[in-house]
């Protein structure tokens, strides 16, 4: 069975930092894509992150520059740093896996079926 549990998640003040994690048992992050996605009310879940089956890291445009995905596949862990975060960054942060070995590169939500419960990230202005 697949557990994939995110952490880290917090209320911050605008431009201040975040660095979120995923545990995952059950798979083996390095063969798999494995992404960020947030959701804030109101709105649909969006990707924000990921590093796909093959090492490639993917990016949505409204973080690159500010946001690093990373893993560490010895602890199967998957990170991302936020930096300089903004007001509109306020969303509950989900972690996903692709879990297929077939090669991929995107940040559909629907691409992805397993699913952390997520955690809370707030920034304030």
């Amino acid at each position: 069975q697949v557990l994939l549990v995110e952490s880290g998640g917090g209320s911050v003040q605008s431009g201040g930092s975040l660095r979120l994690s995923c545990a995952a048992s059950g798979i083996t992050y390095s063969r798999y894509s494995m992404a960020w996605f947030r959701q804030a009310p109101g709105k649909e879940r969006e990707g924000v992150a990921g590093i796909m089956i093959y090492g490639t890291t993917i990016y949505t445009d409204s973080v690159k520059g500010r946001f690093t995905v990373s893993r560490d596949n010895a602890k199967n862990t998957l990170f991302l740093q936020m930096n300089s975060l903004k007001p509109e960054d306020t969303a509950m942060y989900y972690c996903a896996a692709r879990l297929s070995s077939r090669y991929y590169y995107g940040l559909a939500p629907a691409d992805y079926n397993a699913w952390g419960q997520g955690t809370q990230v707030t920034v304030s202005s």
